[in-house]
């Protein structure tokens, strides 16, 4: 199979033959139809992001494809189903505190390596190795247009997150750094799934625009200073009533004191949810006053990632219309045309701008049509 491979940090990567994978027990070989490419994968590729790669590595965060080879133990999929891939890896040997890998990308402590070792390349290739229980069967729709079915693997991100939160219907959501890939993605998802009014936080006035003008009132746009104080006043005012739930998305280039004003602004008994980079690249912790937190008896958690079962419910929005894929800009490259690929998806890291690798199908970096 040819494959895109990262043979050291900064290089360009570089389309190769590799053997095929071959399927064990446990898991199963797609061929990868579509895989998207994440808007900072030239900073992970650079080594900027320090991330837990170790070349050579094919790269790659998941993506659809159709089943070539499954091993004995699977008893509903089937060759030639079209699946989605999910990325995250999980040990099947502690059922409370499973080691985690996220194949192709990164990993969590000396468990989730030696994961990443057993399962080292991820979807930039004609053919994936993946556990039985990461691969999820498409809607019949997802046929006519894989290349726009794989933005689910951006989406599934921040829905993780609301599910962690417990986000319910008719709740006022913040979302903290709303105006990038993974923030717009988030008022998309919250609004999917219920939320009465979603307060999208960011410095991108353009960017802010376009979600007001896309979703309507439900959708209350803050354009953001630094300050905290008047941030926060922002915030209030937007919201109109308690903020239920914060959930934070904003990248390590952001300062903790932006998390904080953001966090601050949840009413009592709310809850705030942690998903963004800020301080994996150095920088001051997030300091929240002990008082506050405890008075005002506020949940905050972390969460990387989600449960295997987010990408079920993620499927099932998609299917039934409520999360709408129709109006993404979405362009596809062929797997010759990773590094071009990469860099596309740099200077378009906006709502809803995607980036598709097509290693097995075709793909020429124009524009796909609108469905």
């Amino acid at each position: 199979m040819r494959a895109a491979v990262l043979t050291q940090f900064g290089a360009p990567l570089t389309v190769r033959e590799l053997p095929d994978p071959e399927v064990r027990g446990g898991e199963v070989v797609v061929e990868v139809v579509a895989a998207c490419v994440l808007p900072y994968a030239a900073e992970v590729f650079s080594g900027a992001r320090n991330y837990p790669l170790v070349p050579p590595v094919v790269p790659g965060t998941g993506g659809v494809g159709r089943i070539v080879h499954v091993g004995p133990d699977a008893t509903r999929l089937r060759v030639g189903d079209l699946v989605w891939c999910d990325p995250t890896v999980r040990s099947r040997d502690d059922a409370l505190t499973p080691d985690i890998t996220l194949q192709g990308w990164s990993s969590r402590g000396d468990g989730g390596a030696r994961l990443a070792r057993h399962l080292h390349h991820g979807s930039f290739a004609e053919r994936m190795r993946v556990p039985t229980e990461n691969v999820f069967p498409l809607p019949e729709p997802a046929r006519d247009d894989p290349a726009r079915w794989a933005s689910l693997g951006v989406y599934v991100i921040p829905y993780g997150g609301l599910l962690a939160g417990g986000l319910e219907a008719g709740e006022t959501l913040l979302v903290s750094g709303a105006t990038g890939n993974l923030g717009s993605s988030a008022v998309a998802v919250a609004l999917a799934m219920g939320a009465g009014r979603v307060i999208a936080a960011g410095r991108n006035r353009a960017a802010l625009a376009l979600l007001a003008e896309r979703f309507g009132t439900r959708v209350r746009p803050v354009e953001l200073t630094g300050q905290e104080d008047p941030d926060r006043a922002a915030m209030a005012a937007a919201a109109g009533g308690p903020i239920d739930m914060v959930l934070d998305l904003l990248p390590p280039s952001a300062p903790g004191t932006a998390v904080r004003t953001a966090a601050m602004s949840v009413r009592e008994y709310g809850r705030v949810v942690l998903m963004g980079g800020v301080g994996m690249l150095g920088g001051a912790d997030l300091a929240l006053p002990y008082p506050w937190l405890m008075r005002n008896s506020v949940t905050v958690r972390g969460q990387w990632l989600g449960p295997r079962t987010a990408n079920v419910g993620i499927i099932r929005l998609l299917a039934c219309g409520t999360l709408d894929l129709a109006g993404e800009e979405v362009r596809a490259f062929p797997l010759d045309a990773v590094n071009d690929a990469i860099a596309h998806a740099a200077a378009h890291a906006g709502p809803f701008d995607r980036t598709v690798l097509t290693p097995s199908a075709e793909g020429d970096g124009r524009p796909l049509a609108r469905s």
